[in-house]
């Protein structure tokens, strides 16, 4: 499998960016070709600095760099030389087989979409992230591709996230809930009640109705479907209130017993671990034709080793096959937008 990585995406790169593909390199198999798409003489300085042979790695140079504060759209109309526009492109020539960048998400997505286009019958493509929980793992999926929904969009996300749900995680059956402020089905937006309306009348759903927060650590679904807006909310919300609740416990236990608070620490690290975004790497844009990865910003040298590696496994499963499948039988139709 040949994965191009974007060398210039993230807060840490290319530093982190580099040394976590160097990392997943000996992780790999020999058929396995991992291709650095950026800036030739910083990717070469680095791989200098890192004490790796300068033929590592197969570059592609990008003169230009899409900055996370950028306009996705305007950017990868005016910088057609950088990173992220060099990869998709690279890749709708099917000179490599999948992308990665921890970059501009908003211009990651724009750019796999454009060049590598969507998959038969799908309107819009979806980033579904896999959230751990006590109860099991839970896929959400729209956190960050579309802000701008229409129910046809939510409906195909239950429909490709039940996909990756099953073939990902092993998940027979996955129930597949909407989020929404309350249960009962009178609640909600016009969105909701017509997406809603739009998986009752499928069967090859298993749709269970409207979730609320709590639910998603409540094992009552095992993937939800949401705008792009409400899933990143909810995504780092999640994130954050981990780590402060871990901070809090520990501090408490340091004030109390310090012996307990250093076995604490040893337990946390532990836990923590399970549930740390680092160790499951990147996550997949459903949708678009080929694979394309995205990963959290902060990434760093773990996380990128990670995500190449989940790259291959995503490959592997054959996703996209069935996604095509899944939508071909689906009871509701695109009609267009």
């Amino acid at each position: 499998m040949r994965i191009a990585i974007d060398a210039m995406g993230g807060d840490y790169a290319p530093g982190e960016i580099i040394a976590g593909a160097l990392e997943a390199k000996d992780m790999l198999g020999s058929e396995d070709e991992l291709v650095l798409v950026g800036d030739e003489e910083a990717i070469r300085s680095q791989l200098k600095a890192l004490k790796a042979s300068p033929d590592t790695f197969r570059i592609f140079h990008a003169s230009e760099v899409i900055g996370m504060d950028e306009s996705p759209v305007d950017a990868l109309r005016k910088k057609p030389k950088s990173s992220i526009a060099i990869m998709a492109r690279i890749a709708s020539h099917k000179q490599v087989d999948a992308v990665l960048s921890a970059g501009n998400t908003g211009a990651c997505v724009a750019a796999s979409q454009l060049r590598m286009r969507t998959l038969d019958g799908v309107v819009r493509p979806g980033i579904a992230v896999v959230l751990p929980t006590y109860n099991g793992p839970i896929t959400i999926c729209d956190v960050g591709a579309n802000i701008s929904c229409k129910p046809i969009h939510l409906y195909q996300y239950a429909v490709m996230a039940s996909s990756y749900s099953h073939l990902m995680l092993d998940i027979q059956n996955p129930r597949v809930g909407i989020m929404n402020i309350g249960e009962e089905e009178a609640k909600g937006t016009d969105l909701i009640k017509k997406t809603r309306a739009m998986l009752k009348s499928d069967p090859n759903v298993n749709f269970i109705g409207n979730v609320e927060g709590r639910d998603l650590f409540e094992g009552k679904c095992d993937v939800v479907i949401c705008e792009g807006f409400v899933g990143n909310v909810v995504l780092k919300l999640t994130e954050g209130a981990v780590g402060m609740l871990f901070q809090v416990i520990r501090e408490e236990l340091m004030q109390r017993n310090k012996l307990l608070a250093l076995w604490f620490k040893t337990v946390v690290k532990k836990i923590y671990k399970k549930y740390d975004y680092h160790e499951y790497g990147g996550a997949l844009l459903l949708g678009v034709n080929g694979t394309s990865i995205i990963c959290h910003g902060s990434s760093k040298a773990r996380t990128i080793k990670n995500a190449i590696l989940a790259c291959k496994r995503f490959s592997e499963k054959k996703i996209n096959e069935h996604i095509v499948q899944a939508l071909a039988k689906s009871a509701v139709k695109s009609n267009g937008e």
